[in-house]
C-alpha cells in the first residue's frame, strides 16, 4: 500500500483532491472506477495498453485516496473528470469507465471535446435501468447502513436522451450477458448516441470481464484502433 501511494499524485479539480496515477505512454486514456472500488481495478488492462497510451488513473471522489464527506452526485463527479482533463490539458483523450465510471463518462462526453473516443461499460441513464432484484438488493443494504454510494444508485442517475444524443465522441457501449444493467438499457443507451458501438459480452457478468482483468484491454485495443467490433446480442 504505502508503496502504491507512493505513486500517487494529486491535483485539485472541483472543490476536492483526486489522487491519480499515470502509467505508460501515448496517447491519453483515462479510467473512471465504479462505486466503492478505486483505480486498482484496472491494474491488468494497463499494462497491456502502456505502451501505446498513457494511461490516467484517478480514485474517484469519496473512494481510494481521494477524500470526500459530503453527498455523492454523478454530475459532480462528471465535473471532476471534465476538470481533469482541462487541469492537466488532455485532448483527444479516450476514457473508459465502468459501472459509476460508466455514467460519468456518458455526462462527461456529452460536455466536453476533449474526449474523442469514449468506452462505457455497465453503464445506466436512471436507476430502474438496474435489474429489479439488484436495485431490490441495493434498497435492503441502503435502508440498514445508510451508506452515501448506495443511496446515490438509488436517486441518480438521470440522464436524458437529448444528453446521449450530445455525445460525439466515438463510443462503445459494452455489458456482460449477464449484466446487472438490464439489457434493454443497455440497447437504449447505444441506440441513442449516435454513431455508437454496442457489445455484449457472452457469459461475463457486470465487471467480470474488467476487475484484475487483461479481457477489458483486448477490447479497448480492438476499438481504439479503429477495427469493428462483432455486434452481439442475447
Amino acid at each position: 500500500m504505502n508503496s502504491r501511494n507512493n505513486r500517487l499524485k494529486m491535483l485539485r479539480v472541483n472543490h476536492v483532491n483526486l489522487y491519480y496515477e499515470t502509467v505508460g505512454q501515448g496517447r491519453p486514456a483515462v479510467f473512471i472506477h465504479g462505486n466503492g472500488e478505486d483505480h486498482t481495478i484496472f491494474d491488468r488492462t494497463v499494462q497491456l495498453l502502456k505502451k501505446q497510451f498513457t494511461c490516467y488513473l484517478p480514485d474517484s471522489r469519496g473512494h481510494g485516496m481521494s477524500r470526500w464527506a459530503g453527498e455523492f452526485h454523478y454530475r459532480d463527479m462528471a465535473e471532476d473528470l471534465v476538470q481533469f482533463l482541462e487541469r492537466l490539458n488532455l485532448r483527444d483523450a479516450a476514457v473508459v469507465g465502468f459501472s459509476d465510471g460508466g455514467i460519468i463518462g456518458l455526462m462527461a462526453a456529452a460536455r466536453t471535446d476533449r474526449i474523442s473516443s469514449l468506452v462505457a461499460c455497465g453503464a445506466n441513464t436512471r436507476p430502474e435501468g438496474l435489474r429489479s432484484l439488484y436495485l431490490a438488493g441495493i434498497r435492503i443494504v441502503h435502508f440498514f447502513s445508510r451508506s452515501r454510494l448506495m443511496r446515490l444508485m438509488l436517486r441518480e442517475p438521470d440522464i436524458s436522451d437529448a444528453e446521449l444524443a450530445r455525445i460525439h465522441a466515438d463510443t462503445l457501449i459494452v455489458a456482460g450477458e449477464h449484466d446487472l444493467i438490464r439489457k434493454s438499457e443497455t440497447d437504449h443507451i447505444a441506440a441513442r448516441i449516435p454513431g455508437s458501438e454496442e457489445v455484449i459480452l457472452p457469459g461475463e457478468s457486470h465487471g467480470s470481464y474488467i476487475v484484475h482483468s487483461e479481457k477489458l484491454a483486448k477490447i479497448i485495443l480492438q476499438f481504439l484502433t479503429g477495427k469493428k467490433q462483432d455486434r452481439k446480442t442475447r
